[in-house]
């Protein structure tokens, strides 16, 4: 059961980590805005947090 809860969240982990990384490229190329920015890293850094303090709760 923990192997299948660990594959869930690092495919998850994975996945938020590239929108991020697809809107930092944006953000450069000048294709997204500065505010919009700033609320998909916020909700990435908020996110990545909660999952952390998850897993160290789990440990």
């Amino acid at each position: 059961m923990k192997a299948k809860i660990d594959t869930v969240l690092k495919k998850y982990v994975s996945r938020k980590l590239m929108v991020f990384v697809v809107a930092s490229f944006g953000l450069f190329s000048a294709t997204l805005t500065s505010s919009d920015w700033v609320i998909i890293a916020g909700i990435y850094i908020g996110t990545q947090g909660a999952i952390d303090a998850i897993a160290k709760l789990r440990q």
